[in-house]
């Protein structure tokens, strides 16, 4: 008997129903009154929606406020100071005001955004922006000399502050996601296969809070004591297709997800969607188009059919020429930022081991082009001579070759590679254009070599000092896993994401987790 959580056990409302078919009562009368129950992720959702409210009120507030004083101080003459007969502390108000209700207007907090994805720093930053256009543009208009110091320090401090709030409320409900609460509980509709892979994907992105708690499956009776197992967690199966609206009494889920729709048709989806309304339920339909992100899908109505187009991906033009003027400034700023750390780690290389301080290694680049990739040296002089030694120790996933405990690897190595010291040699590489801050790893050309069809998009794009299969696990994830990641970024990849990547990049270096 397995237990939803929110609502009865799949068991007993099985019994119940049969009973209430025997007494004439109908089964989805039962339903109903389950329904009727307190939903949990709406509680939750309303919660921390609230909260989130009172942060952007106290940070915006906060930001204006110390705009306001940066720029004119506490003086009574200060504090009366203002144009056009308006003082600046009314203005003040009023900007705080406008700023508040343009995220509202942009639904930053809307429950479809928050707590995961980029998509709720875009809208900030797209609200943010446009109030502050907007202010522009009117003091062009009416000739309103409001002082640029003043907007200069509100901008950036209360956008800065916005998104470190919302950073920190996706922390608290990812701590806490990770104690059992704050989920989406989920049940999915579709073949075995597809249900498997939604559930697997599911399970792996914990931070999302979506978790399965039962699947209906074509073939299935309703009152069938099955279940599937992934990832060693049992989850019932709850009938077929069809049985949607008595398998949401059983296991409480207030989210519904289909899956390989063909086995519903168009009509089964229309009166599913009828069918949940009632009940509080959302209804997400999974339209089995993996690995692309949002910009390159573009729904567009045609004969009465949602079709859902998939734009190619694009590498040149703007985006092309937005990306390579990131790297440079990225890559320069970092070599100031890190150059005391760099000379403390190539005299810790020069006077611990013999050899060269930077290890020149060839790597395979933009459209198969070779380069020579700059590392601070971790292993003894001559290393890869010995490397066909150790080809029957390797750890390494699919075609690369890694070693937990490399006998090659020196004491000073061993910690520049645990925080990723020795890769700063490369944002030399990223000014010299060979590579990219954010990119798929720069493979070896024996890796290159063993590539098949599929794994060559890779090098679609410039190779990368970190890329989402750094931020994911690094050196733990399995080859699959790596490849599908970097195939994901070389589909999908945006400013946006590089930005995200570069974060948890620092966080991921910073634990040292994963790396050898």
């Amino acid at each position: 008997m397995v237990d939803g959580g929110e609502g009865v056990t799949a068991s007993r409302y099985l019994e119940t129903g049969a009973e209430a078919e025997d007494e004439g009562i109908s089964p989805l009368r039962l339903v109903n009154e389950a329904s009727l129950q307190q939903n949990s992720r709406s509680l939750w959702q309303h919660c921390y929606v609230s909260r989130l409210r009172i942060v952007d009120s106290v940070i915006v507030g906060v930001a204006v406020a110390a705009a306001q004083v940066a720029r004119f101080g506490t003086t009574p003459e200060a504090v009366a100071a203002g144009i056009s007969g308006l003082s600046y502390t009314m203005m003040s108000v009023a900007l705080a005001g406008l700023w508040l209700a343009m995220l509202a207007i942009h639904r930053t907090r809307s429950t479809r955004v928050i707590g995961a994805g980029a998509e709720e720093y875009r809208r900030i930053v797209s609200a943010t922006f446009q109030l502050f256009g907007l202010i522009a543009i009117l003091s062009l208009l009416v000739r309103a000399d409001i002082a640029r110091g003043y907007l200069a320090i509100a901008f950036p401090l209360g956008l800065a502050g916005l998104l470190g709030g919302r950073w920190v409320m996706r922390k608290v409900v990812t701590s806490r996601r990770a104690k059992g609460d704050c989920h989406t509980s989920v049940l999915v509709v579709g073949s075995r296969q597809s249900v498997l892979t939604m559930t697997r994907n599911f399970e792996r992105d914990a931070a999302s809070g979506y978790r399965v708690v039962g699947v209906c499956m074509p073939g299935y009776g309703y009152r069938e004591d099955e279940h599937v197992v992934v990832d060693g967690r049992e989850i019932p199966v709850l009938g077929n297709e069809y049985d949607v609206i008595g398998a949401l009494g059983a296991c409480g889920a207030d989210t519904v997800v289909v899956t390989a729709t063909e086995h519903l048709g168009h009509d089964g989806i229309r009166s599913l969607v009828w069918d949940l309304e009632p009940h509080n339920v959302d209804l997400v339909v999974a339209p089995g188009v993996v690995d692309v992100a949002g910009p390159r899908l573009v729904m567009r109505p045609v004969a009465g059919f949602p079709l859902i187009h998939v734009e190619k991906p694009r590498y040149h033009g703007a985006k092309r020429f937005g990306k390579t003027a990131f790297d440079t400034c990225f890559a320069l700023a970092a070599l100031v930022a890190v150059a005391p750390v760099m000379l403390v780690a190539a005299i810790a290389v020069k006077t611990t081991s013999k050899g060269p301080i930077l290890y020149k290694s060839e790597r395979i680049g933009i459209n198969g082009r070779p380069f020579p990739m700059l590392k601070f040296r971790t292993m003894v002089d001559g290393a890869d001579k010995q490397v066909s030694a150790l080809l029957g120790q390797n750890e390494g996933a699919g075609v690369l070759f890694k070693m937990k405990d490399d006998p090659r690897i020196t004491p000073v190595g061993k910690f520049l590679r645990k925080y990723s010291l020795d890769e700063l040699p490369q944002f030399v590489n990223v000014l010299r254009r060979e590579m990219s801050v954010v990119g798929p790893r720069p493979p070896l050309r024996r890796e290159v070599e063993a590539y098949d069809g599929t794994v060559r998009r890779r090098m679609l794009v410039k190779p990368g000092l970190t890329g989402l299969w750094q931020v994911s696990g690094r050196s733990d994830l399995s080859w699959d896993e790596t490849v599908r990641l970097d195939l994901s970024y070389v589909e999908n990849w945006s400013m946006m994401q590089d930005i995200l990547i570069v974060g948890k990049t620092v966080r991921a270096v910073t634990a040292g987790s994963g790396a050898y």
